[in-house]
């Protein structure tokens, strides 16, 4: 015999429920600093805030990005390659709308290596010790899974101790190779709950990304009237006295 259809409702509500919980972490229902932090997909109307952040790198992180000290203009070529149609390139903003960490994972082209993907992250100097590199990571291997992907790879210099780091602690092979070092992580295969995850998170970073964006928006105009009172006062101010007033 079939449920009754509210019985499949309420299910259904506890189940989302459910994933939701887990996606914010037990933390948010005890009024602790609540462990999501919204991860949300870039597009290309994101190109100009995504070359805003990855040159505000000092040299040393762009070359610990890059592999080599990138300038401004070679950071540009990189932009404006992006393909956000076969790569997954996401960020994490502030409040006032800055890209404050991005990530790329990069699907493989080549068909032998279909289920192959690369992760590359950098973060900003002032948003570091928040653990979004890991979150970025985390975020990848999701994504990854979800589209079939069985390695991921990241390719690092040997220096970059924290995204190495990162990648040993997710369970990577790390091979070094002199200057430079190579993380293997085989990834298991899709399952229900990484796919709820990653589409509740996709829903609520969206609906994040909009309450920043009217908050930006409102701020904005409540300068603009600021300055319009302003000049109204101002205005008075320096007006010349009609001599005839009484």
């Amino acid at each position: 015999m079939n449920a009754p259809q509210s019985v499949k409702h309420q299910h259904t509500r506890s189940w989302w429920r459910d994933a939701l919980l887990r996606l914010m972490g037990s933390a948010t229902l005890t009024r602790e600093r609540p462990s999501w932090i919204p991860i949300r997909k870039l597009s290309p109307r994101h190109r100009i805030k995504i070359l805003q952040h990855l040159v505000r790198l000092a040299p040393q992180d762009r070359y610990l990005r890059f592999g080599y000290p990138a300038n401004d203009e070679q950071i540009g070529r990189y932009v404006e390659g992006l393909n956000f149609v076969r790569d997954e390139i996401y960020g994490v903003f502030n409040r006032r709308l800055e890209l404050v960490a991005m990530a790329h994972l990069a699907f493989s082209i080549d068909p032998q290596w279909s289920t192959c993907a690369e992760f590359g992250v950098s973060v900003l100097l002032q948003s570091r010790s928040k653990g979004l590199g890991g979150r970025l990571f985390d975020h990848a291997v999701v994504h990854a899974r979800n589209e079939g992907v069985h390695m991921l790879f990241i390719h690092a210099l040997s220096e970059n101790s924290a995204m190495l780091n990162i990648a040993r602690h997710a369970g990577a092979r790390v091979e070094r190779d002199g200057s430079e070092s190579e993380a293997y992580l085989l990834l298991p295969a899709a399952t229900l709950d990484s796919r709820v995850n990653q589409i509740v998170n996709e829903k609520m970073s969206e609906v994040d990304y909009q309450l920043k964006t009217t908050a930006q928006q409102f701020r904005g105009l409540l300068q603009v009237m600021q300055e319009i009172r302003q000049g109204v006062r101002d205005a008075r101010h320096h007006a010349p006295r009609d001599p005839d007033a009484p």
